[in-house]
């Protein structure tokens, strides 16, 4: 019993190590990313240049592009991809599908169609916030629907058939806005909006995405006891005092709150809360509660990264971070179908 009993807790002790090696794994990447993203522009700055005026304000140009356009940027890009990752692993402990993502919930089709309705009405034009926050507007929407149709009760089947109605619904709505819009600029500007992007995004715009996302990504945090728990079932996390109900509500909650500030801010970046779990769930041990904060810094450091390419692969066209991601994502996704085929599910 005693060797039975220091061999579990040495296997404990083993994967807590483990764990915190990740963690630390991924915070110096998110920081690599974030000195990369700081670094990387088309303002012709030297590396040592850059990071210099950074450091010290010597009153040049060069200040203030790092200060007031890199680094809100920077800071946007890391909040944007812990935001998607981090939703992204509780989505898939919630329903227990590898192949859920935040999207699932309708969140982003609504906070883009907000996004969509101001900037072809010209409110984005006359009022630079109406664009962000009609994209809010539209998530708060998306969960007073979600939660209308699946009941805070319901199960994760019609918590799904909820959501996919609800994205489609949002779909449709943007194509019929993009199909009647009768001025090709307005049209154009709303095409390129939904590609998603951090350029030209500002203080401005971290301050009103940040404590939103932040806000979501607590309650998102506190539900990895109950997630651990559900991947018994839903009888055995019960029986272990886990309410499905209220952790349903949190995950829902936590998501629109996150990803809809997110989609405010920067439109539609996909694939970071599906490939980001999928990467890092065999070395979290399959535990969403390890799983959660690795997602956190793993989608930050993605987006990070991501960003910082777009801008180098094309230095003289506005190549769009969400057109990036999807070239990424795509081929893990469709991994992700072909080993679920092989497995027989």
């Amino acid at each position: 019993m005693a060797v039975a009993d220091g061999t579990s807790t040495d296997f404990k002790a083993s994967r807590d190590a483990g764990s915190i090696a990740l963690v630390l794994g991924l915070l110096g990447l998110v920081l690599f990313g974030f000195v990369v993203s700081l670094v990387t522009g088309p303002s012709g700055m030297s590396v040592a240049r850059g990071l210099l005026a950074f450091f010290v304000d010597n009153g040049g140009p060069e200040t203030v592009v790092m200060r007031e356009i890199r680094l809100p940027r920077a800071v946007l890009g890391a909040l944007v991809g812990a935001a998607l990752g981090l939703s992204g692993a509780a989505m898939q402990g919630l329903l227990r599908n590898p192949l859920a993502e935040p999207g699932l919930i309708g969140v982003s089709a609504t906070a883009a169609l907000g996004a969509v309705i101001a900037l072809q009405t010209g409110l984005a034009a006359t009022f630079a916030l109406a664009l962000p926050i009609f994209a809010l507007v539209g998530a708060g929407v998306a969960v007073g629907l979600l939660l209308l149709l699946a009941g805070p009760r319901g199960s994760s089947l019609v918590l799904i058939l909820a959501g996919i109605a609800i994205a489609a619904l949002a779909a449709a709505a943007t194509s019929l806005v993009l199909n009647l819009s009768p001025n090709p600029f307005a049209a154009s500007e709303i095409i390129f909006w939904l590609m998603g992007s951090l350029a030209d995004r500002s203080w401005t715009h971290v301050w009103l995405a940040g404590p939103l996302i932040a806000l979501g990504c607590v309650v998102l945090f506190l539900t990895g006891r109950g997630l651990d728990a559900l991947t018994l079932g839903e009888d055995a996390a019960e029986a272990l005092g886990v309410r499905i109900g209220r952790l349903r509500l949190m995950v829902v909650t936590g998501t629109a709150l996150a990803v809809g500030a997110a989609t405010a801010v920067t439109g539609a970046i996909g694939f970071v809360g599906l490939v980001v779990p999928h990467i890092l769930r065999p070395l979290t041990g399959g535990l969403p509660s390890r799983l959660l904060p690795a997602s956190a810094l793993g989608g930050a450091a993605m987006v990070l990264l991501a960003d910082s390419a777009a801008q180098g692969l094309l230095p003289d066209r506005d190549l769009k971070l969400g057109v990036l991601t999807a070239f990424i994502g795509a081929p893990v996704f469709l991994h992700l179908i072909f080993r679920t085929r092989r497995a027989g599910l």
